[in-house]
């Protein structure tokens, strides 16, 4: 899995939006998203909702990844 390289705070709000919303669904959901932005040609909102998918995936994790001070 690749970590999101860039987060803005609304995309965080967005995968916690997402979350509540789709429950385990939702890094499917954001992943749809990216793939309806690919196809109409929105370049910037396909990666903008790849990293949400990768977002998602962390917050759902039950786990630390990394260092833990």
């Amino acid at each position: 899995m690749y970590l999101p390289l860039y987060v803005e705070r609304r995309d965080v709000a967005e995968a916690e939006a997402l979350l509540a919303q789709f429950g385990n669904a939702a890094g499917l959901e954001a992943a749809e998203r990216a793939t309806a932005s690919r196809t109409t040609g929105n370049h910037i909102m396909f990666c903008r909702w790849r990293q949400i998918e990768r977002l998602v995936i962390l917050l759902s994790l039950e786990t630390s990844l990394g260092t833990i001070h």
